[in-house]
C-alpha cells in the first residue's frame, strides 16, 4: 500500500517539481537532494497513483506511441498487417535498483533461440518498462559508472539498441528520470546532473506542529492503510483532475517575448553552461502557470521555476564563497519585477 501523495506534510517544492514533470514530460525529470527521512522516496512512489493514461500500441511490451517511433516488433507488425490497434494504459513509476546488471537495464537477445528457431526473441529490460513512464533511481549518486553511461545514452537518444552476433533489436526509451540522493554520501557526475531538468533541495521540517502532524498521519496509515487511503481519496482525485486540466491547458499558454527576456536576463547573468537551463526554466514556468489555472505566465511562475531549474547548474568561480551564486540568483529574482507589465 502506497502512502497518498496529498497526505505528505510540507515539502511543497518537491511535490511541485514532480507534478510539473507529469504536466510536461519534456521538462526532463527531477533530482531530489536532501538528508535521510525527508519523504523523498515516499513522494516519488506516491506519484504513481496520480499518473494519467497514455495511448499505446495495443499489446506492445514497450508502450510504443502509435504516432511516434516504434519498436522492432511494432514495425514488423505494421508492415505485415498495415495498421496498429491502440489502447490506453496508465503511466507507471519504474524503479532502477542499485547494483543492477547491464543486461537487466538494456534487455537481452536469446541467440540460441534465434539459431534454433530462426526467429528473434528479445527479453525486455528496465529501459523497456520505463519508456514513456517515470524511471526512479534511489541513491542515484551511488550508481555504477557503466550504468550511468547507459542512462546518459538513452536520455540523449531516446532509443535503446541491443545487438549481438549480428542480430539487433530496437525500441524507444524515452523516460522521465527522477533521482533521489543524500549529498553527504557523494556527488553526482556532472553529465548526469545536467540531465535532470529540475532539482529541489529538501530538509527536515522544524515546525513543531507540522512534525506532530507527520506522526499522526504515519500512525493512522500504519494502523489502517486502506482506511487512510479512503480518507484521502477526494484530495487525490482533485489533484489528479487538476493535473489533467493543466496538461490540456498547457499549449494554450503563450510564451511572450517579455517572459523570454526575463528568463535570459537571469540565465545570462549566471555562470552557466549551454542553454538547457533557459529551455527548462521556460517549460517549467509554463507548466506552473497551467497548473495554477492561469492564462499567461506571470512573474511568480518565473521566480518559482528559476530555483528548480538553476540550483544544480550554477557553478562557483575560483575563490568564490559558498552560497555566493545562490545569493546572486536571489538578487536577480528580486530585480526582474522592475518594469514587468
Amino acid at each position: 500500500m502506497i502512502f497518498p501523495f496529498t497526505a505528505i506534510v510540507g515539502q511543497e517544492e518537491m511535490k511541485t517539481g514532480l507534478i510539473l514533470n507529469v504536466i510536461d514530460p519534456s521538462i526532463g525529470g527531477l533530482l531530489i537532494m536532501g538528508e535521510r527521512g525527508t519523504a523523498k522516496s515516499t513522494a516519488v512512489r506516491a506519484l504513481a497513483d496520480l499518473l494519467p493514461e497514455i495511448e499505446v500500441v495495443k499489446g506492445c511490451r514497450f508502450n510504443c506511441d502509435p504516432d511516434g517511433f516504434l519498436c522492432t516488433e511494432c514495425r514488423e507488425k505494421l508492415l505485415k498487417e498495415g495498421r496498429l490497434e491502440r489502447e490506453r494504459r496508465k503511466m507507471r513509476v519504474v524503479e532502477l535498483p542499485l547494483g543492477v546488471t547491464e543486461d537487466r537495464v538494456v534487455g537481452t537477445l536469446d541467440i540460441e533461440h534465434a539459431i534454433r528457431m530462426g526467429e528473434r526473441r528479445f527479453e525486455p529490460g528496465i529501459l523497456a518498462d520505463a519508456n514513456r513512464n517515470f524511471l526512479y533511481v534511489d541513491e542515484v549518486n551511488l550508481l555504477e559508472d557503466h550504468i550511468v553511461d547507459l542512462l546518459l545514452d538513452s536520455a540523449a537518444m531516446g532509443v535503446n539498441t541491443v545487438e549481438r552476433e549480428g542480430i539487433s533489436f530496437v525500441h524507444p526509451a524515452r523516460f522521465i528520470l527522477v533521482g533521489t540522493m543524500n549529498p553527504e554520501e557523494g556527488d553526482l557526475r556532472p553529465q548526469l546532473l545536467d540531465r535532470f531538468g529540475l532539482c529541489v533541495k529538501v530538509s527536515s521540517i522544524q515546525d513543531k506542529f507540522m512534525r506532530m502532524e507527520i506522526l499522526r498521519r504515519k500512525a493512522a496509515f500504519d494502523d489502517d492503510p486502506e482506511g487512510f487511503k479512503r480518507a484521502w481519496a477526494r484530495e487525490q482525485e482533485e489533484l489528479a483532475r487538476a493535473i489533467m486540466e493543466a496538461k490540456r491547458r498547457l499549449e494554450r499558454i503563450e510564451i511572450t517575448d517579455e517572459v523570454l527576456e526575463s528568463i535570459v536576463t537571469i540565465t545570462s547573468s549566471l555562470n552557466l553552461d549551454g542553454h538547457r537551463a533557459d529551455i527548462v526554466m521556460m517549460k517549467a514556468a509554463r507548466a506552473l502557470a497551467a497548473f495554477r489555472g492561469k492564462e499567461r505566465i506571470g512573474l511568480e511562475e518565473i521566480r518559482d521555476s528559476a530555483g528548480m531549474a538553476l540550483n544544480h547548474r550554477m557553478k562557483r568561480l575560483p575563490f568564490e564563497e559558498i552560497g555566493a551564486q545562490e545569493e546572486k540568483l536571489e538578487l536577480l529574482l528580486s530585480s526582474i519585477g522592475d518594469g514587468w507589465r
